[in-house]
């Protein structure tokens, strides 16, 4: 890979398809993001077709915990934001999110992440998995009486990076422990310096 720089920040590499052995150019362009700090957008192309894009989260916090018990129709609105580093838990639906390599950051609300839930269990009721497809339904039902306002939940976002939050005057955060943040998947490789 040959590093060049085209100005104000942005640097390109040249490297090989994978696909066609062609030359590819990847573009690595830092910016500051509003509650994630600054950031490293990705972005390859190639004329074959070839398509990478990622977003590294470069500003790390200290480990962050937000708890939420969704009661109103304004808690629905909460803003939520995940970063590639979170983990969303929604115990009473038995619910656990965690990053892996291919975790995307996303600012939502918590109707938002209801509909994320929603859309995974649509999915196993659409396969029909033998044993999941009635607990899937009875899920469903229940996220509909959430977002309704007719039954309350509770939305906890985990970080050990700290770069994840829910916006509410109703959400109560405080920081991990560093044995809390060492039991946490970060979906992304972290070096350690020594």
């Amino acid at each position: 890979m040959n590093p060049d720089s085209i100005g104000s920040g942005v640097t390109v590499m040249r490297s090989t398809c994978p696909l066609c052995n062609r030359e590819l150019l990847t573009k690595w362009c830092p910016a500051e993001i509003p509650f994630f700090g600054e950031v490293m957008n990705i972005t390859s192309q190639c004329d074959c077709g070839f398509r990478y894009s990622d977003t590294l989260i470069l500003t790390q916090r200290e480990p962050v915990r937000y708890e939420l018990t969704v009661k109103n129709p304004e808690d629905i609105n909460a803003r939520v934001v995940r970063s590639t580093s979170g983990t969303i838990r929604i115990p009473e639906l038995g619910v656990d999110i965690e990053p892996g390599p291919a975790s995307e950051a996303f600012i939502s609300n918590i109707e938002g992440v209801l509909s994320r839930v929603r859309d995974m269990l649509e999915t196993i009721v659409r396969w029909n998995e033998e044993g999941k497809k009635e607990r899937a339904l009875e899920l469903l039902d229940m996220i509909e009486k959430i977002i309704a306002g007719e039954a309350e939940v509770t939305v906890i976002i985990e970080d050990p990076m700290g770069n994840s939050a829910i916006i509410s005057d109703n959400a109560v955060s405080r920081e991990l422990t560093m044995e809390e943040a060492s039991c946490l998947k970060t979906g992304m490789i972290v070096f350690e310096p020594d």
